[in-house]
């Protein structure tokens, strides 16, 4: 092989060299967002377990308001399965967005019932609804921040991929958008969750 042949060979290898650090840095900064979202999962589903308990809790006291009650499992269901969409495929557009809606519409039933409950002064006292509200704030703190640490990763990978040269590779080696999972409360209820007995 001639000069000219090893010139070539060096710029190809360099390339490959180049397009393989590429296609490891999306690699890994895709996997960075999927761990990212595992840490929310943990925190939804403990969600989720708490919420049949606050139910059941406050079955006893306000028994004539069945529909709110049942309205909460719905929602919790929903957003479970939901959850569960999403976490199958954290890079998914739709099952994040469509986890977004459905923990919106359960924050939505479960601010119905805690308002609803403040009605009754022997549930707000019940010591058993103060423990799970407790765990609920606690567990509402964690989701935030996991919910920022997500976001943060799929920033990072969403800029990566995005950039110069990364952008002449990533749809290439099958590395699409990744979705923000956006708060779903307003600037007020963001502050502290609104679960008070």
């Amino acid at each position: 092989m001639g000069m000219g042949g090893w010139i070539l060979l060096g710029i190809v290898m360099a390339l490959g060299v180049w397009a393989m650090s590429i296609y490891n840095g999306l690699v890994a900064l895709r996997n960075r967002f999927k761990n990212s979202f595992s840490q929310i999962d943990v925190q939804l589903k403990r969600r989720y377990d708490l919420i049949p308990n606050l139910v059941e809790t406050a079955k006893g006291y306000i028994k004539h308001e069945r529909e709110t009650l049942e309205a909460v499992i719905k929602a919790r269901n929903q957003a479970a399965a939901a959850a569960a969409a999403a976490g199958a495929n954290p890079g998914n557009p739709a099952a994040m967005q469509q986890l977004g809606q459905a923990e919106s519409a359960l924050s939505g039933v479960l601010g119905r019932m805690f308002a609803l409950a403040e009605s009754y002064p022997e549930l707000k006292a019940n010591q058993n609804m103060l423990a799970l509200q407790e765990e609920l704030t606690s567990t509402e703190n964690k989701v935030t921040f996991a919910r920022q640490a997500f976001n943060d990763s799929v920033m990072e990978y969403n800029t990566k991929r995005e950039s110069f040269p990364d952008a002449l590779f990533a749809g290439a080696f099958g590395f699409g958008p990744a979705e923000l999972l956006a708060a779903t409360e307003s600037v007020e209820e963001r502050k502290v969750p609104k679960v008070s007995f």
